[in-house]
């Protein structure tokens, strides 16, 4: 039995990956993470360490010796202050490095990197053309060029999820789903983006599809993961809202910009807002990624949009049971 370790198996596309290779019963499955697993049964094959914990890392990564490593732990939020509060993400990064060059089984290692190694509505000349616009997205962008010139002798690729969503998500995707639902959703008509998404059930088969490809087809090339075709926000909430039997209304902008200016005013003492300019600009800012490397590679994926709101709903529903 083939042995995959996760890094990050408690967030929410780690979960999700943890979830389908335990159901699917091929494979040996250890999660390396910080914080607890979100589902209880995965408890038995979680071990708590920090990537800043070089030797802890180190220890269990040479005990397990992995043939397969899906690389997704780091700091995600934007509220870090400067480079170095992400230090995870870097020196983390390299600690992972230094544990993996140990490893006498190891096949492949997939590093997850992040769409934000390109400020949003940027569109990258090549998979070197970096315009970070958060010390995360600075963050991101050292790892890959730490991996690049670490140059590792066993076959890696780097990752770069767009906005993916669906069961056990977070902030802010899960917002918008709960905002549709408590009726507090309101669309911005014609200035609502259009934007790459990415549904996870889409995201976790082109994980597991780039894990076990040739190696001459993946090694050290970039993956954006997500859906091939983008969405316009408005018409995906109004899709949303007719699952739910909810009429979602029309809100002129000009009523947006005064609460995220709002948002910007209360984020500076403390109190959080749903509303910041930050966030505004992403609502209105299209950002559509470049799928052709990742589609050329995985032609199809197995779950429609619409389909994944029906299975997030669900979801919700279901979570919502248990509160």
């Amino acid at each position: 039995m083939e042995r995959i370790l996760v890094t990050g198996g408690s967030g929410f596309i780690g979960t999700n990956v943890v979830c389908h290779l335990l159901d699917s019963g091929k494979y040996e499955v250890l999660n390396l993470d910080a914080s607890t697993p979100k589902i209880p049964a995965h408890l038995s094959y979680w071990k708590q360490v920090d990537l800043l914990d070089e030797a802890l890392l180190n220890s269990l990564i040479t005990q397990f010796n992995p043939h397969y490593v899906i690389h997704l732990a780091a700091r995600t939020d934007l509220m870090g202050q400067s480079l170095e509060d992400y230090a995870a993400n870097v020196q983390g990064v390299e600690n992972l490095l230094k544990a993996l060059d140990g490893v006498s089984d190891l096949k492949r290692v997939l590093f997850t990197s992040s769409m934000l190694v390109c400020r949003v509505g940027y569109q990258p000349l090549d998979d070197n053309d970096y315009q970070p616009s958060t010390y995360y997205g600075e963050s991101k962008v050292e790892m890959e060029k730490l991996i690049r010139q670490y140059n590792p002798s066993y076959s890696w690729c780097f990752l770069r999820p767009t906005s993916i969503w669906g069961p056990w998500f977070g902030e802010p995707y899960a917002n918008f789903f709960k905002m549709i639902l408590s009726h507090t959703y309101v669309n911005l008509g014609h200035r609502a983006c259009t934007k790459t998404y990415g549904f996870i059930d889409n995201a976790l088969h082109q994980i597991m599809t780039l894990l076990t490809l040739p190696a001459a087809d993946v090694n050290g090339r970039v993956f954006y993961l997500g859906d091939y075709e983008p969405y316009n926000i408005s018409e995906w909430a109004l899709e949303i809202g007719k699952l739910a039997h909810i009429r979602i209304p029309t809100i002129p902008y000009f009523v947006f910009k005064g609460g995220a200016l709002c948002g910007d005013l209360l984020k500076r003492i403390g109190i959080r807002f749903p509303l910041t300019s930050f966030r505004l600009k992403n609502m209105t800012t299209d950002n559509i990624v470049n799928m052709q490397a990742t589609q050329q590679l995985i032609p199809t994926l197995p779950v429609s949009r619409l389909e994944g709101d029906k299975r997030t709903l669900a979801w919700l529903k279901n979570e919502s049971v248990k509160e």
